[in-house]
């Protein structure tokens, strides 16, 4: 952490109640004035994660993001109003978070979180806040941490469920902590777990499972209380019931480099060139001229009654119960909302039932949006 500045009297008052806690006192805020978080991702689960981070004093806050605010963020992202859909949310962010405290520094990474930047980003920092959704960025995150021995700060979310838990944890013995490999050492199969854009979550959930994970980033800055290194803390809002799972060191865990984080996690070049493409410009060539082809959207019910291409609707689930559905003579075009869940579908058909005739939709109903019809919702 960087060396130590004293407070002023305006964060003297600023942060009274902190400061009257004993356990945490002035040495506590200190610490925090003095520290450096980085946080990837200022969406669902980073927006309580920064605003609280703000609001308690951390030094400087570090934003890793290169999305723009969208309608369908609104819901849960709630750093974010109407009035900054289409704007960059790390910029949008960073406003946001130094008009509620303007004490703090606040570092905007407009970018994606790769193996290429991964490394130099951590290592400007002390603790870093993984507030990412999807399978290739935690482990690259976890992966990096390890690498740069810096503490990570995880939380996930989906539908009505929570997780958090602190990874690669520094121990008083110099030690250090199990990481998310330990727990995770394989990812699941692409296409089984969806993220929530596909699966759905709980508005609130986020705002529920980002504060206890900002509530850990500040405990392992300040050393106060037991920060949840060695073990999965669990959470359905549904039943309101928790759960506290022991995660364990994994002698055969190995990190000695960042790997091609698609490729662990099966989403490859190569297997997305397995299945046959067109792009949503071809698509609609082949709408305007009255093409004789076949379109099957294999998002779920609720997605499609946001925004259709007009295709058939057989939710992932369910196609290879309805292969029968599904033409063999003419050119059949498998739609999702990005292509990923489409491709699976093209693969799972062409495995167990042989079709050569199913094309994917690059992009899917994003592309269509963004090049074709701008009032298709993307939600």
């Amino acid at each position: 952490m960087s060396s130590n500045n004293q407070l002023t009297a305006s964060e003297l008052a600023r942060y009274a109640r902190h400061i009257a806690i004993p356990e945490f006192g002035l040495e506590g805020q200190k610490k925090l004035k003095n520290s450096k978080v980085l946080v990837i991702g200022s969406g669902g689960l980073g927006s309580p994660v920064l605003l609280y981070l703000a609001a308690a004093g951390v030094g400087t806050i570090g934003i890793v993001d290169f999305d723009i605010v969208d309608d369908s963020n609104l819901q849960r992202q709630v750093l974010f109003t109407v009035d900054d859909v289409g704007k960059s949310k790390a910029r949008t962010a960073a406003k946001r978070l130094k008009a509620q405290n303007p004490h703090i520094d606040i570092h905007v990474h407009e970018t994606r979180f790769t193996r290429e930047n991964a490394l130099d980003l951590v290592r400007e920092y002390d603790v870093v806040a993984d507030g990412t959704d999807n399978f290739p960025t935690r482990y690259l995150v976890n992966d990096a941490c390890v690498l740069a021995g810096k503490v990570n700060v995880y939380a996930s979310i989906f539908q009505f469920e929570g997780q958090v838990s602190v990874f690669n944890y520094l121990k008083e013995d110099g030690t250090r902590g199990p990481n998310y490999r330990d727990m995770f050492p394989e990812p699941p199969p692409p296409g089984l777990v969806p993220n929530c854009a596909e699966g759905g979550v709980l508005g609130v959930l986020p705002g529920i499972i980002g504060s206890m994970q900002a509530s850990e980033v500040i405990k392992v800055l300040t050393g106060v209380g037991e920060p949840l290194a060695g073990r999965l803390f669990l959470f359905d809002a549904a039943s309101f019931t928790t759960r506290i799972l022991k995660v364990n060191k994994d002698p055969e865990t190995k990190i000695s480099g960042l790997i091609d984080y698609d490729e662990f996690c099966g989403i490859t070049k190569t297997s997305a060139g397995s299945v046959k493409e067109v792009t949503v410009q071809e698509l609609y060539n082949m709408m305007t001229k009255g093409a004789d082809f076949q379109l099957i959207d294999v998002r779920e019910p609720h997605e499609y009654g946001i925004a259709n291409l007009g295709g058939e609707l057989i939710p992932l689930g369910t196609v290879s119960a309805a292969a029968s559905k599904i033409s063999r003579d003419k050119k059949v075009v498998v739609h999702c909302r990005s292509g990923v869940r489409s491709a699976n579908a093209i693969r799972q058909l062409q495995d167990e039932f042989g079709f050569d005739n199913l094309y994917n939709l690059k992009g899917g109903i994003l592309a269509w949006s963004k090049e074709i019809d701008a009032s298709v919702p993307t939600y």
